[in-house]
């Protein structure tokens, strides 16, 4: 594994993510192994730190 996906990993397992188009809460996100984005497996739209949003 990449140093790049090492610290996408990480990012993922630190804070919540969230998706904009299904509005909730997503536990167990994809992510991609070309640009390293994490996707709502239900949707496909790029999640979203909770943090980030202030809705946390």
């Amino acid at each position: 594994m990449s140093r790049d996906a090492r610290e996408a990993s990480s990012q993922i397992l630190t804070g919540d993510l969230y998706c904009p188009r299904c509005q909730k809460e997503v536990k167990d996100p994809l992510t991609c192994g070309d640009c390293l984005s994490t996707i709502c497996r239900q949707c496909g739209t790029a999640l979203e730190q909770v943090d980030e949003l202030g809705i946390g």
